[in-house]
């Protein structure tokens, strides 16, 4: 789905990570479904990335303006797949 994201983010907004050992279940739910795990950069204007706080901290800010692309992208991915896209 990494071509669905670059079209609709844009491949200059799109990075591909490289693979991370966490303390998710998430890996549980993709043995017996298909899925996949992204993450949304919703850091506010003017912070550096050195000073931001993780998304389960109290000091946890984020730019609302991000949520509309990420739902658009989510949107686009769920679609994409349905449809057979990339497969």
């Amino acid at each position: 789905m990494l071509p669905t994201l670059r079209r609709v983010a844009g491949a200059d907004k799109t990075i591909e990570g490289k693979p991370r050992t966490a303390s998710e279940d998430f890996s549980d739910y993709a043995k017996e479904i298909p899925a996949m795990f992204y993450h949304v950069g919703a850091t506010p204007p003017g912070i550096p990335a050195s000073l931001v706080a993780t998304n389960h901290s109290p000091r946890f800010q984020i730019d609302e303006a991000a949520l509309l692309p990420a739902l658009r992208a989510t949107v686009h991915v769920a679609f994409d797949y349905l449809s057979g896209v990339g497969k």
